[in-house]
């Protein structure tokens, strides 16, 4: 159990250092070596650098505040409003063309609209967060009640269960695998548009301190920004699974994946 871990962390580390190697070869001695491109270690040593401003503590708290509001909003909501949908066959099929329709269209082309009403403020980040999850989770969690196997309701039915013991017991525990995916999926997702709303809406957090460091033209910090995100993000996507799995332990795809 604890090789095969190890050998995907030592697989996973390996990949980490090519990547840096191929990145201070490129900004060296490679076709990038007269563009603005900061070299690995120019980039690393200004996170260094960071990691002992306050400011950037603040920015990153702002964006994980706005990623994290926006997110547990969306999914409340979503699974709410998913499961309504998804006990009623008749608000499946009148609603799974509009939800479709306004799966792939992302928050950004609202964003002006946004910033005008509520200006550039962590609440515009937190809207544009929820709007970017909010669909997403609403078709996942009404599918996977949806779909909820017909035998085993009328099968609780039989020994007696009411409606909502049979949405609590049956339909709920069906469901949640979607539900699970849909978060796992959302979350990254989530961090994406909040940097995106400090980025072009002027908003607090790490997309302002990007724009702000690109406007000063500090190469060496810019790209420590983006090491930033990208630690972030990992963060933000191994969290996500582990409360998936932590949730579904019980599923027997997680069954199989701990064996």
């Amino acid at each position: 159990m604890r090789s095969p871990r190890l050998l995907q962390f030592g697989t996973g580390a390996l990949g980490v250092v090519a990547a840096l190697g191929l990145w201070q070869l490129a900004a060296t001695t490679g076709p990038l070596a007269d563009s603005p491109l900061p070299t690995a270690t120019e980039a690393i040593a200004a996170l260094l650098g960071l990691l002992g401003t306050p400011a950037m503590w603040i920015a990153t708290w702002d964006t994980v505040a706005m990623t994290l509001a926006g997110l547990v909003i969306a999914a409340v909501a979503g699974i709410l409003l998913g499961i309504g949908i998804g006990v009623s066959p008749l608000a499946m099929h009148a609603t799974r063309v509009p939800l479709e329709f306004l799966k792939p269209i992302p928050p950004i082309v609202i964003l002006p609209i946004v910033v005008l009403v509520l200006g550039p403020t962590a609440g515009m980040g937190i809207f544009l967060v929820f709007i970017g999850c909010f669909v997403s989770i609403v078709v996942q969690a009404s599918a996977g009640v949806f779909d909820t196997d017909p035998v085993a309701t009328a099968t609780g039915r039989s020994y007696g269960l009411g409606r909502s013991e049979i949405l609590a017991r049956i339909v709920l525990p069906s469901a949640l695998p979607y539900i699970g995916t849909a978060i796992r999926v959302a979350a990254p997702t989530a961090l994406i548009v909040a940097v995106v709303a400090g980025l072009l809406g002027g908003g607090p957090g790490l997309g302002q301190s990007l724009l702000l460091t690109q406007i000063a033209g500090d190469q060496s910090k810019l790209f420590a920004y983006v090491l930033v995100l990208g630690i972030l993000g990992l963060i933000v996507q191994g969290l996500s699974q582990w409360g998936e799995r932590r949730l579904l332990h019980w599923h027997p795809q997680h069954r199989k994946q701990v064996a």
